[in-house]
């Protein structure tokens, strides 16, 4: 897929929940958050024919709690979510490290070829990292207004994400399987 089509189909809902929020609110806007995933999962399949992993499980969760959100009207759902999600992708990453299974591979191994060391730092940072995160997600939604939450969800996380990605740049050369292509 086209990089500019798959960040449009990962960030694009939420960049409309952003926006919903802004004009109506934290109710109406998971209800959009929930139909523009959905919408996001759609394109996505008819452009691939498949549905990648981790968008489908952060769909399935937005569809949960963003839907206990609207069914108790009660925020704390929809706020909780990315912490669920985080912890989530930390318990299956930390699994794979202490099975010698690096879930990062199978996910990134079309664009990057790491070495067995590789994968197991990688597969660590990332699951600190996302950790990092969750208790990011605890400690400003209980302490900090709905918009400065749903703020930093858009503004923070995702930056956050790029930034810690770009990060492990030495890590990947460090680490890189060199193909001999002239056979």
């Amino acid at each position: 897929m086209h990089p500019v089509i798959k960040a449009l189909s990962e960030y694009g809902p939420l960049v409309v929940f952003f926006a919903a929020n802004a004009r109506y609110g934290i109710f109406t806007a998971t209800a959009i958050f929930m139909a523009a995933s959905a919408i996001a999962l759609v394109v996505s399949f008819v452009l691939t024919r498949r549905l990648a992993k981790m968008p489908l499980i952060t769909a399935a969760f937005v569809f949960v709690f963003g839907g206990l959100t609207l069914w108790l009207n009660d925020e704390t759902f929809i706020k909780v979510k990315p912490t669920l999600v985080y912890l989530l992708f930390t318990v299956i990453l930390l699994g794979g490290y202490w099975m010698k299974r690096y879930f990062l591979a199978d996910l990134f191994g079309a664009a990057l070829e790491l070495d067995t060391e590789g994968w197991r730092r990688m597969t660590l940072r990332w699951a600190v990292f996302f950790a990092g995160l969750a208790l990011l997600n605890e400690y400003i939604w209980r302490n900090f207004s709905t918009d400065m939450w749903v703020n930093l969800k858009v503004f923070g996380f995702a930056p956050l994400t790029v930034v810690f990605a770009m990060a492990q740049t030495g890590l990947i050369k460090k680490h890189m399987i060199e193909r001999d292509d002239t056979a």
